[in-house]
């Protein structure tokens, strides 16, 4: 499965390059240059994403619960080492080779399945490897992606509803079948799954540990994570705000979108944090493509 997912995206190398090197095809693993979810993932603003992501992920109390019971992120001493797997995960996933994408993946799958999770409602013990929970985790990841990107000028709604649906590879990696594959669908997947959402005492205290890190990460890290978490709580979609306890009003989502952009322009004036290789590797070529064909301007959206 994973081979097939990984075909598209394998290139020949350009001519010129590494002498016989450049008859062998390049293993790009999942995506490839000319994916849209290259383009994204090497945005820094990305970070908001993620962070988007886990509070989404908060608000769904089974899978909530089960993270809590089981996941070193709530341990501070152990909160910045398993912070630091699940970014490193998410890279291999998105630039790592074939061979590299299939070992996390069933390391990740193996954990997965021999974890278990208790529901203090029901009294239920249930599985942390349900397909309904990996696919509320994976879709509230790649919709928190998305609209980052569209908001802040990366994408327009056309090339998101391409970023979605390379999105399935990911999908498939951690065992799901299927999983929204456009922009209407995962509007519509979100919007089935309401009802199910809640904020639970568990994900009050996850979020808390958001706006107040604690444990061993470096404190450059611990100030610069509670001014993220902010702007991503702001990126939220109306409804999920309003389960915060915060207002749900249009004039949050312009002033967010609009603050979006210009950090997005704010971090292109910086240089690179440094990378590992198969990252380095995904810029430059990114780039030289992006240097051929010219930049692009996305429309501004207004969220919600």
């Amino acid at each position: 499965m994973l081979e097939q997912a990984a075909a598209p995206v394998l290139a020949a190398a350009p001519p010129g390059e590494g002498g016989d090197m450049a008859e062998k095809p390049q293993d790009y693993g999942l995506f490839g240059p000319d994916s849209v979810t290259w383009r994204v993932h090497i945005e820094p603003v990305l970070w908001i994403g993620g962070f988007r992501a886990l509070l989404l992920q908060s608000l769904h109390p089974r899978v909530m619960r089960g993270t809590y019971q089981n996941s070193a992120l709530f341990d501070p001493r152990k909160a910045w080492s398993r912070f630091q797997r699940t970014v490193e995960f998410v890279g291999v996933r998105t630039f790592g080779s074939t061979d590299a994408v299939e070992v996390a993946a069933a390391r990740v799958r193996k954990l997965h399945s021999s974890l278990r999770g208790h529901d203090p409602e029901t009294g239920a013990t249930f599985r942390i490897d349900e397909p309904s929970g990996l696919l509320w985790v994976h879709s509230t990841e790649i919709d928190s992606y998305a609209e980052i990107a569209r908001r802040a000028g990366i994408l327009d709604d056309q090339e998101v509803d391409r970023y979605i649906a390379e999105s399935v590879r990911a999908a498939h990696v951690v065992g799901l079948l299927a999983a929204p594959s456009s922009r209407r669908e995962m509007q519509a997947y979100l919007e089935r799954m309401r009802p199910e959402l809640g904020l639970t005492d568990e994900a009050r205290r996850a979020v808390g540990n958001l706006f107040a890190p604690k444990g061993e990460a470096p404190t450059v890290t611990k100030l610069a994570i509670p001014a993220i978490a902010s702007v991503a709580l702001a990126t939220l979609p109306r409804w999920a705000r309003r389960m915060y306890g915060l207002p749900g009003v249009p004039t949050t989502d312009l002033g967010v979108t609009v603050a979006l952009r210009t950090l997005r322009v704010a971090t292109h004036l910086l240089p690179d944090v440094p990378a590992p290789p198969e990252i380095e590797r995904a810029r430059r070529l990114v780039r030289e493509k992006r240097d051929v064909s010219g930049p692009r301007r996305a429309p501004l959206p207004t969220g919600g």
